[in-house]
């Protein structure tokens, strides 16, 4: 009875083993893929210029202002003349 029992379950086991590692076989083989990668490529082109014109809009003023000189301002290192 217990052998049986045992026996089901190491089967079981090597079932669910061998069927993760084909699984991650097949992803790892998908993904690395150039079809895949240019899949990926194209969608991200996708999205970023569809976002792009929305950010430029909302994000760029239309006007600035002047901007604020600073007169002692040096460069670290380098000496005045």
């Amino acid at each position: 009875m217990y052998r049986k029992i045992i026996d089901s379950l190491s089967i079981l086991s090597f079932i669910l083993t061998s069927s993760t590692l084909i699984a991650a076989g097949i992803s790892y083989k998908y993904l690395s893929s150039n079809q895949f990668k240019e899949k990926l490529k194209k969608e991200l082109i996708q999205n970023v210029s569809e976002l792009m014109p929305k950010v430029l809009d909302e994000g760029l003023p239309d006007i600035t202002g002047t901007s604020i000189p600073d007169n002692n301002w040096t460069v670290p290192g380098v000496p005045k003349l």
